[in-house]
């Protein structure tokens, strides 16, 4: 797009003509000329020489020469507002909380009562975007940069926003806009373990089709990484606060990359230069222009930029306790001050200046009302001045592109690639809710999370060395268990404790997605992957260590302890401990997905499984628990695999635990000697005539199974009980996700 402007003409004329899109030069330059200038500029002023932005042809070769497509953003009255809770004082309580409002019409406080008060975080905003331009919005710390950023990107619940915010003229839903749209957030959320290279290819996975080729998918990475300087940090593990990686500047540049690799018609960016140095946050805005020349919106927040970075943006919206100031181009600037009554120094930083004026005039006791009311009747001029120019063109009849129609000429040019269009199709339907179908998702979530937590050995040999010290100290102190009265409470006990050990070792699990949170919320909230394929992955990664663990406490105990049942005992004892792993994991994943922290997480994963293990049957039999806490020993995880675990070892008829005087075992008469013992039986045996000598079994498994109430289901239904719980807990989880992970204001 050209940019030809008479030099007589006013700024109010300049930026109009700017802003229309028209070619006035008959002989102006291609656009493959100007970025050639545009990279030769930039290689002269700063020493980089990245490859200009490329948009990916799923067809062909790389577009290098994308023709821009004509989309308009615009957004009108814009009203947000929060109730603030206040907090009770005497003065509240007797009416003299109420404060008056500023002189400002801005009051950031308003419809106060005793205990709420409404704070206004956007008022009446109004304003538009256009393809291959850069919208910055200033202002200082809470004027509602932030917030505005997060209307316009659908990022604040339906009905709490008011005004409306329209692509080409039409409301579009949420849907299309996760398709076309990037959100880059201010903080930087990524995966410490990873490279740079391989988060971008990660994102790239995910954010590009599955028809695309592995080689383009390559390219449009390596690409990336030129255009954004991190080629020497592209080996560079991303590091944490236990691991060394790359810098901060670095470490921005790269979430931004995660965002802008599938190259968005719309792009969202919340002060992407915060926190990097002069050169860096140059280079960043750099990209963005050359992603907005491509075709795209680009939006951003931005706290104040530098000379260099002010000459690379299109329009400038100034923002003042949630008010407009000043609204238009950069070269508008000193002429709406200088009208306004306050004339700016030719050698002024432009945006410094205005914003040092806002902030001098929002601490006098009018604030920036008159700034407010200067920027409404200088915009009604500058519309008045427009509808009277005569242009020397009539508008290209492509801005008058409908939405279907600019996004099916974007995706036919390259710029979205997540698939081919048909004309007659609707526009919700022009291009898919996710780039790649769920099993493809699944595959490279696994591959993700296996990678980052391949290079995080020490986290799985805690867990290994956690099972293999409970097994052995359990082995050594149930060592051997013989079949006597004194051997039938030692495997109670042993069965308890293994039981609940199993699930207390899965709490490790806990901190696994709440340091993913905000990733996981990050990802899916522009449609990266499906929550289901998250899941689902998450489940399959964790599969095999539990199979392992399972492995390992089984073989450890099972022999040492003398438990029954030879190999097909010990089979059965392997299956059920990986079930108690599978429910446990799945339970503590779940408590993830809703506690906020991971210290409440642990509280809470504690005292339940404490309760489990209270109402499980070991303690206080089911026919002994009170009416009003039955159905907490139904609810009990550890239940299950224990009553599991017990006919595994007691079912065998012919095996008899008490035999003859061995029933004195656990009585006072277990001192008296074996003499008076078989003297007592036989008194016994004449008085309930029963032959009661000192071979006869007195108690079997069948009888110690019902003495602890162990009647109601098989082993093998407390096994597939037990997986079920498993599999509840883990859809528990999705819905967890589903309803926890909006990532919207309210």
């Amino acid at each position: 797009m050209s940019r030809v402007v008479d030099e007589n003409s006013s700024p109010g004329e300049q930026q109009d003509i700017e802003h229309s899109g028209l070619n006035i030069a008959p002989s102006s330059p291609t656009l493959g000329q100007l970025l050639k200038c545009v990279g030769d500029v930039r290689k002269e002023v700063t020493g980089d020489d990245t490859p200009v932005h490329q948009a990916v042809d799923m067809s062909g070769p790389m577009i290098t020469e994308p023709r821009p497509v004509p989309f308009v953003l615009s957004f009108s009255n814009l009203t947000y507002s929060v109730k603030i809770r206040r907090k009770l004082t005497i003065s509240n309580l007797c009416g003299g909380g109420k404060t008056k409002g500023s002189a400002n019409t801005a009051e950031p406080f308003a419809n106060e009562n005793m205990f709420s008060r409404t704070k206004t975080l956007l008022d009446n905003i109004s304003g538009e975007a256009r393809d291959g331009e850069i919208l910055a919005v200033l202002g200082a710390s809470g004027s509602g940069k932030s917030t505005l950023i997060d209307a316009l990107a659908n990022r604040i619940a339906k009905g709490s926003l008011k005004g409306t915010v329209s692509l080409n003229g039409e409301q579009f839903e949420s849907r299309m806009l996760k398709v076309i749209s990037a959100y880059v957030m201010q903080d930087d959320l990524l995966f410490p373990m990873l490279t740079v290279e391989e988060t971008l290819m990660y994102a790239a996975e995910f954010r590009l089709p599955r028809a695309l080729s592995k080689s383009k998918k390559q390219l449009r990475v390596q690409t990336l990484i030129d255009q954004l300087g991190l080629r020497n940090a592209a080996n560079t593990v991303i590091g944490d606060e236990g691991h060394r990686g790359v810098s901060g500047g670095e470490r921005r540049r790269v979430s931004i990359g995660t965002d802008i690799i599938h190259d968005p018609i719309l792009l969202f960016l919340d002060e992407p230069t915060s926190g990097l140095d002069s050169t860096s946050a140059y280079m960043v805005v750099k990209v963005l222009q050359r992603i907005a020349k491509s075709g795209s919106i680009v939006i951003m927040s931005v706290h104040q930029p530098s000379y260099r970075i002010l000459g690379l943006l299109d329009r400038l919206l100034f923002l003042s306790r949630g008010q407009t100031v000043y609204s238009g181009s950069p070269a508008n600037l000193p002429l709406y001050f200088s009208d306004f009554g306050v004339p700016m120094p030719d050698n002024e930083n432009r945006t410094e200046f205005a914003l040092d004026r806002i902030r001098e005039l929002e601490a006098t006791p009018g604030g920036t009302k008159s700034l407010v009311e200067f920027n409404k009747t200088w915009q009604h001029m500058k519309s008045s001045r427009r509808n009277t120019t005569s242009y020397l063109n009539s508008p290209s009849p492509l801005h008058n592109l409908s939405l279907k129609e600019a996004i099916s000429a974007s995706i036919s040019r390259g710029k979205l690639v997540s698939g081919a269009v048909s004309s007659d199709m609707s526009r919700a339907s022009m291009v898919p809710k996710f780039a790649n179908p769920i099993w493809n998702e699944i595959a490279v979530l696994s591959r993700r999370s296996v990678t980052n937590s391949r290079r995080m050995p020490e986290l799985f040999g805690i867990r290994v060395g956690t099972v293999m010290t409970t097994g052995f100290i359990l082995a050594s102190i149930f060592w051997n268990l013989d079949n006597t009265p004194k051997g039938i409470q030692e495997r109670l006990g042993f069965f308890a404790f293994a039981m609940s050990t199993t699930f207390y070792t899965c709490a490790d699990a806990l901190p696994v997605f709440l340091q993913e949170r905000y990733i996981f919320m990050r990802e899916t909230a522009y449609n990266a992957y499906r929550r289901s394929s998250y899941v689902i992955s998450h489940a399959l990664v964790v599969f095999p260590t539990l199979i392992f663990l399972a492995a390992l406490f089984a073989t450890l105990t099972f022999w040492a302890v003398g438990l029954d049942g030879g190999l097909s005992g010990f089979l059965y004892y392997f299956l059920i401990m990986l079930a108690s792993f599978w429910a446990g994991s799945s339970f503590v994943t779940f408590l993830s997905g809703v506690v906020p922290s991971v210290m409440l997480g642990y509280t809470i994963v504690v005292a339940i499984l404490a309760y489990f293990l209270l109402f499980s049957g070991f303690f206080i039999t089911r026919n002994r628990i009170p009416d009003y806490w039955i159905w907490f020993h139904y609810i009990s995880l550890i239940k299950y695999p224990f009553e599991a675990v017990l006919q595994n070892e007691f079912e065998d008829p012919n095996k008899c635990f008490v035999r003859g005087v061995q029933i004195f075992d656990n009585s006072p008469l277990s001192s008296f000697s074996d003499a008076l013992k078989v003297k007592l039986l036989e008194s016994m045996s004449k008085t309930l005539g029963v032959p009661l000598d000192a071979t006869t079994c007195l108690t079997t498994g069948a009888d110690i199974l019902k003495q602890q109430g162990v009647t109601d289901l098989s082993k093998w239904n407390c096994l597939f009980v037990t997986v079920a719980w498993g599999f509840l807990f883990r859809i528990l989880f999705y819905f967890s996700l589903l309803l926890g992970s909006k990532n919207k204001r309210s």
